[in-house]
């Protein structure tokens, strides 16, 4: 008799065919990933993180450039307006002998309604020479004068001028102090005791009475045979100075006009 195969070990010897098989060709399919390929990726994968990396540092160099920017603009910000609030350095204002700074509370004149109150007598600081003269308060006239000798006009870069001597006040003062001014005008004078016009120059003076200091037109008269060498008129008492008749020297110079008392040269 031949050998003849039973069923159950027939489908014995068909499991394990095909088992085999089947192990073979899974083997095969791993078998097949080239491995030369994974170095390929591998320095692909470095190549993107140091690309990475350099972004980054980049990125942070930009950073802390922007922050080092707005920084410095911030300081410039801040410099100018440091610059802008400081108070300015500015030189002190040249002294001047009438235009010297508040004066002290007991040199200050008595004011009637911001008017200064004024005798019939008042001390007169002539600025330039600095001279103090008494001098005599009159609503009556219409413009100050002062007296002068040796008026000479002149001309100086096409202008009017007039040279003039003014008295050093004092008892037994003789002296004279010589001023150049220019010509504010003339006026026309007539005397009560003269029927002929006498013209006379008008020029302007720098002055102080009290506290008060100002720059008015004066004429220049011939006073000999007056007691006041200077007389103030309307044309310095208008919407200035108050007189009260029943009062001599109510104002007060201050004390550095006083000092100066002692003659000068001419301006």
């Amino acid at each position: 008799m031949g050998y003849r195969p039973t069923r159950s070990r027939s489908r014995f010897l068909i499991a394990s065919a095909l088992l085999v098989f089947l192990t073979g060709c899974t083997a095969d399919r791993y078998l097949m990933v080239p491995k030369n390929n994974l170095e390929s990726v591998q320095q692909s994968v470095s190549a993107q993180r140091a690309t990475l990396v350099t972004m980054e540092e980049n990125a942070a160099t930009r950073h802390e450039q922007l922050l080092n920017k707005n920084a410095q603009s911030t300081q410039t910000i801040l410099d100018a307006i440091a610059t802008q609030v400081e108070k300015p350095n500015c030189p002190p204002p040249e002294e001047t002998p009438v235009c010297k700074a508040a004066l002290a509370k007991s040199e200050q004149s008595a004011r009637l309604e911001g008017k200064l109150i004024v005798g019939e007598l008042e001390k007169f600081y002539l600025a330039g020479p600095g001279l103090v003269y008494n001098a005599r308060i009159d609503s009556g006239a219409e413009t100050s004068s002062i007296y002068a000798r040796n008026v000479q006009p002149f001309e100086r870069d096409g202008n009017n001028w007039v040279r003039f001597d003014v008295p050093v006040p004092g008892e037994n003062s003789e002296s004279w102090v010589t001023l150049e001014k220019e010509v504010s005008r003339w006026v026309r004078i007539i005397q009560a005791n003269s029927e002929e016009a006498e013209h006379r120059v008008v020029v302007e003076l720098q002055f102080a009475i009290g506290d008060h200091h100002q720059v008015a037109e004066f004429t220049l008269a011939n006073r000999k045979n007056l007691t006041y060498d200077v007389l103030i008129g309307r044309n310095i008492l208008r919407d200035v100075m108050l007189i009260d008749v029943g009062k001599e020297f109510a104002t007060e110079l201050p004390s550095s006009y006083l000092e100066t008392n002692n003659g000068g040269e001419a301006e």
